[in-house]
């Protein structure tokens, strides 16, 4: 880690820049630590936090950060900060959860355009007056920046896409301080180039978002949720290649699995008309074969992916036909590493997410079996969200990340917005 203590470098000077460009801008504490890495200054923590309340303040503060090549780590709720790699500096966090208003919401063109310091439950309860919602199940308290950013998304991904397919306008500051927008306020809207795809999932690290213009859906009159268990796993993986592919509409096809070789409970989520909510409900559970219908998700219905303390979160991403091979490349790969992942998630839409509660050196060799077994499959393994030991028991087995085929078109297109490496350095994949 560079030193920030040498003549190049004060903190005084760099404290009274950044008052002039903000108003409120204080000394970190060890909360504010960006994924729990030795940052700034050889402490815990980083030297400064920024507040901000528009796009101005983002502007002005990026310009000051670039002055004084500060490290920046961008927090909207702070959840999923401790995702993909640690930081390997970091000298400010720049806390957007003032910028929190709906700034439009034209209802009659199905838009709105959101800060992205506001917090989901705020912003759908803002948006359900007028019988609308962005159509993401994720966290109440989540920030839209940190949304898509993280490129967050939960079952209804099968019918609603994630944030980069709900995105129409977005606007940025990039590392130098630079305003850039993409999009606008409509959906046939194609103008410029699509900042929107590129900043969603980028995790920080090619810039400021401060606010996003989403797509909206009407809210579903009626829901009702389709659930049945299967033991034998290609039974189950029937079920859910009829669902995700019946003309009946699937909002979303789930999968749960509590461990290996255990029983595969799959869910379906129908959204509509009252009316047809009941006929299409009956229909979808004679195509499950002896399933139950409810108007209420069942206890295991998985929302945004979660990852206990201590525990490995992975994604698992695939083409639904190779489910079942993906089920089965999971079990042998537990028993072979001695572990006994949870595993849930979109079965319908090719995502899995599994929850793996063991020692570094299993879990380690869980991820390595896992993805030699996957190697020929669309798709990968990676690791969302890792306790540091695990983290260093996967450097020799992909890291984090695994494979990335368009890794050097990544690493061309940090070096275009963010050329010094200042916005979360060395996040993800490794060494971007």
């Amino acid at each position: 880690m560079r030193s920030r203590t040498g003549s190049a470098y004060s903190p005084g000077a760099t404290r009274k820049d950044l008052l002039a460009a903000c108003g409120e801008v204080r000394e970190a504490s060890a909360a504010d630590a960006a994924g729990g890495t030795d940052l700034a200054g050889g402490t815990d923590r980083p030297a400064f936090v920024a507040v901000l309340e528009s796009a101005a303040e983002a502007a002005a503060v990026m310009r000051v950060a670039a002055a004084h090549d500060l490290a920046v780590v961008v927090r909207g709720g702070g959840s999923r900060l401790d995702w993909g790699m640690p930081v390997s500096r970091c000298d400010m966090v720049i806390d957007t959860s003032l910028m929190s208003s709906v700034v439009e919401h034209a209802a009659g063109d199905l838009v709105a355009r959101v800060q992205a310091g506001a917090r989901m439950a705020d912003v759908a309860a803002v948006l359900a007056q007028a019988g609308q919602e962005i159509a993401l199940d994720v966290p109440g308290d989540a920030s839209i920046g940190g949304i898509v950013a993280s490129g967050l998304a939960g079952p209804r991904r099968l019918r609603y896409g994630t944030p980069r397919d709900l995105l129409i306008g977005i606007t940025i500051v990039r590392a130098d301080g630079t305003v850039a927008k993409s999009g606008g306020k409509v959906v046939k809207n194609v103008a410029g180039y699509d900042l929107g795809k590129l900043f969603a999932g980028s995790a920080g690290t090619l810039g400021l978002i401060t606010d996003v213009t989403f797509r909206l859906h009407p809210l579903p009159a009626a829901r009702a949720f389709v659930t049945a268990e299967y033991v034998a796993v290609s039974v189950a993986c029937d079920a859910v290649a009829a669902a995700a592919n019946s003309p009946l509409t699937s909002s979303a096809v789930e999968l749960t699995r509590a461990e290996p070789g255990g029983p595969v409970r799959v869910g379906v989520l129908l959204e509509g008309s009252a009316d047809g909510i009941q006929a299409r409900s009956v229909r979808m559970a004679d195509l499950l074969g002896q399933a139950e219908v409810s108007v209420e998700p069942p206890a295991w219905w998985p929302g945004a992916p979660r990852a206990g303390s201590g525990q490995t979160l992975i994604r698992v991403s695939f083409w639904v036909s190779a489910l079942g091979r993906v089920l089965d490349a999971i079990e042998a790969a537990a028993a072979k590493a001695g572990v006994s992942p949870a595993t849930e998630g979109s079965a319908g839409a090719g995502i899995l997410y599994l929850r793996v509660d063991a020692p570094p050196a299993p879990v380690a060799g869980f991820v390595g079996a896992l993805r030699g077994a996957l190697a020929g499959e669309r798709g990968g393994v990676v690791v969302l969200a890792a306790p540091a030991a695990v983290r260093d028991g996967l450097a020799g087995r992909g890291g984090m990340s695994g494979p990335v085929p368009g890794l050097a078109l990544m690493r061309a297109v940090k070096d275009q917005f963010d050329p010094g490496h200042r916005m979360a350095p060395g996040r993800f994949p490794e060494g971007i």
